[in-house]
């Protein structure tokens, strides 16, 4: 019987928020006064049916209850209710601010009304996720789906759910047409008998005809149907879907970071990170530059070729570790410790990553990024171009990174076998892009500069 209450889940997080914020309010406001009595005859009355009816407008423009069984994810929900919140807190400030009655407020209780909404409604998502994932497990509120095709992509498609039993996707078998007479009827019968929520219909294995009579029927029957393309083999990049009028284009991400968003977002994290740590750091920046001056002598920078975005030629900016003389021994990868081109304070600055601070430099001018694939001498372009073509040409589509995954992992790469390691983990962050996901990257080379394991 297909009763699973469609639509509950997204209620039940909206009232439980609701309820939540209340709740917050009146424990902040009793930690406050210690007296609920006098709560109903001054103006926190007021402030509490705001603060609900902003919080009603807030999550109504941001859609922070519109998800699906598929995209139910404590890290989706969470995320979608913190943004909600922050605008929140910041309409509530202002009204605050411009309220004539708004020092009266505590903000004691305005504060600790928040951090109690946040610490509540987080554990009750991390309880609703965790209940809901081992109740589906354990083979309770599940939808009922078949499969029309018999191909790969059907056993896709069964594997994907068999992986994931906490999504709730029970098999019902599957069904192939066979260009015989009253086949829509044998698979209306089916669809009746097993009671089946979701049809999912596999292009490559049907035609045209096929396709508008199972979407006939699945308005009949009051059966979702779901129509599964085929891209395998020639659509291994992320794509996104837009509607022309009532035609659906796929836009195939040719390169990364290419939607408006991820290039703004990207840019102003650079932008914004590199001024802080150029402000902020304006004394490591010096101690370094009079470290190199007194240490050896030569320029305290270092300028050198590398390949950027589209492989174009820009200089790189360093502090010098090496002696002004190294290049009559040619062009050369490190050789670590025991280089002899390498000053003994060249040394501690390599460990530590502190020669690449000027690099923030290169960020502000907008030949770099602070998080991407390290940019390369030109050999080792070649090199890679010969090695792997097709995966190197994909990654010279961004801007290279003063710290990216592929050098916390694998660190300096001397030789064809450690660059192409390097390249499939820096691969990985082109896949998808989140402010997250650099912060996390730049913790992590914090944590090589601390411990020296620089190179």
């Amino acid at each position: 019987m297909k009763n699973h209450y469609p639509g509950l889940l997204p209620k039940a997080h909206l009232w439980a928020d609701v309820v939540l914020l209340n709740l917050s309010f009146f424990l902040s406001y009793f930690l406050r006064f210690s007296d609920m009595s006098v709560f109903y005859k001054n103006q926190y009355v007021n402030l509490l049916l705001v603060a609900n009816l902003v919080w009603v407008f807030t999550i109504y423009i941001f859609k922070t209850y519109h998800f699906t069984r598929l995209s139910y994810h404590f890290n989706v929900q969470l995320g979608n209710y913190l943004k909600a919140l922050m605008v929140h807190g910041a309409v509530m400030m202002g009204f605050l601010y411009l309220s004539k009655s708004g020092e009266e407020y505590s903000r004691y209780q305005f504060l600790m009304t928040y951090g109690l909404f946040i610490i509540l409604s987080t554990a009750s998502r991390a309880t609703a996720v965790l209940f809901l994932k081992l109740y589906r497990k354990a083979g309770y509120n599940f939808n009922r789906y078949a499969i029309v095709g018999r191909g790969d992509l059907a056993g896709l498609i069964r594997e994907f759910y068999n992986d994931r039993k906490e999504l709730g996707y029970r098999f019902y078998g599957m069904y192939h047409f066979q260009d015989k007479e009253n086949e829509i009827d044998a698979l209306e019968s089916m669809v009746k008998e097993k009671q089946l929520d979701y049809l999912y219909c596999c292009l490559s294995d049907v035609n045209d005809d096929q396709v508008r009579q199972v979407i006939k029927l699945g308005e009949r029957l009051k059966t979702q149907i779901r129509l599964v393309p085929d891209f395998r083999g020639f659509m291994t990049n992320m794509a996104t879907i837009e509607y022309h009028d009532m035609y659906p284009i796929i836009q195939v991400n040719t390169k990364p970071f290419s939607s408006f968003n991820e290039q703004t977002v990207k840019r102003l994290f650079d932008l914004a990170f590199s001024a802080i740590v150029m402000i902020l750091g304006a004394p490591i920046f010096f101690f370094v530059w009079a470290a190199i001056k007194i240490s050896s002598p030569g320029p305290a920078f270092f300028k050198q070729q590398r390949s950027g975005r589209w492989g174009k030629m820009f200089y790189i900016y360093k502090f010098r570790s090496m002696y002004t003389d190294a290049d009559k021994m040619g062009m050369q990868h490190s050789k670590g410790d025991s280089d002899p081109r390498i000053t003994p304070i060249g040394r501690i600055l390599r460990k530590s990553r502190l020669d690449e601070l000027p690099q923030f430099i290169n960020v502000l001018k907008g030949e770099m990024s602070v998080v991407g694939p390290r940019p390369l001498y030109k050999y080792d372009v070649d090199m890679l171009m010969e090695a792997a073509p097709h995966d190197f040409q994909r990654l010279l589509t961004v801007k290279p990174g003063i710290t990216s995954i592929g050098q916390i992992n694998v660190g300096y790469a001397d030789t064809v076998a450690k660059n192409v390691e390097r390249l499939k983990y820096d691969l990985q962050y082109l896949k998808s892009y989140s402010v997250f996901d650099d912060v996390q990257l730049i913790f992590r080379t914090v944590q090589v500069m601390v411990l020296g394991r620089g190179q």
